[in-house]
Parts: C-alpha cells; sequence; structure tokens
C-alpha cells in the first residue's frame, strides 16, 4: 500500500488546476485535493472487511492465496494500462512478483498444513477449533 501511495503522490502532487479540471482526476479532487485516500478504481473506498478471516488454517490460507492473485492481476492491469513510463512500471512489476512469491508461500503452508492433519477428509472440522476430531 506504502508503495502504491508513494506511486500516486508523485503523479499527483505538482498537477495544476488546469490539468485537473475536465478530468477525471476531478470529483477525487474535490473529495480530497491531492491527499492520498485508499481506493478502488470504481470509487469505493478501503475497508477493513476486505480483509477475511475464519479462524481456519485451511479456508484462511485458501484466502490469503486469492488475494495474492487477485493483487497481481491488479498490477498487470496497471502494467498493460502504463506501458512506457518506468518510474511506474518498476515498482509495479516488482510488486507483482512479490505477490507470485506470497502465494507460492501460502501453497506451500497450506501443504504443510494439511500434511500435519490426522485425516484425508481435510473439510470435516476446523484444526484451528475442534481439539479432537468427532466420531
Amino acid at each position: 500500500m506504502e508503495m502504491i501511495s508513494a506511486i500516486v503522490h508523485q503523479l499527483t502532487r505538482d498537477l495544476s488546476m488546469d490539468q485537473i479540471e475536465g478530468t477525471n482526476f476531478e470529483p477525487y479532487y474535490i473529495d480530497h485535493t491531492a491527499g492520498l485516500w485508499p481506493q478502488a478504481a470504481s470509487g469505493a473506498p478501503f475497508t477493513s472487511t476486505y480483509f477475511q478471516s475464519k479462524g481456519d488454517a485451511i479456508t484462511d490460507l485458501h484466502e490469503d492465496m486469492a488475494a495474492e492473485q487477485k493483487a497481481r492481476t491488479t498490477y498487470d492491469n496497471i502494467i498493460r494500462l502504463v506501458k512506457d513510463d518506468p518510474d511506474i512500471l518498476d515498482p509495479i512489476r516488482f510488486l507483482r512478483e512479490r505477490e507470485i512469491v506470497h502465494y507460492q508461500r501460502f501453497g506451500e503452508s497450506l501443504g504443510i498444513v494439511q500434511d500435519h492433519l490426522n485425516s484425508k477428509n481435510f473439510y470435516y472440522f476446523n484444526p484451528e477449533f475442534d481439539k479432537k476430531m468427532p466420531r
């Protein structure tokens, strides 16, 4: 989040009113000037409800893996749109690579959790909560 915010700040900090008026940035400027306000491209503000946790290692690891893939897809889309600005592309490519590595590590963690369960039916009980598997 910090790197994306820094990029947005660098792109918007020296905008003139002539550069803002009549652009898609104008409604944002009205609400936030050039301050950083995390929101989706659709305009929906960031909320902690984006973070998911069920307290079950298998469920949570799948959620983590999905979040990494969603972020990677967002970075892919930014790369397609920006095309030729190295000041934006270089950090976005770095962040994209991190998402791939995180996805791989979460996948490895999922394998470790599944290997250490005492059952082949991973979805029969919650290993984080149910101390003894019901019979």
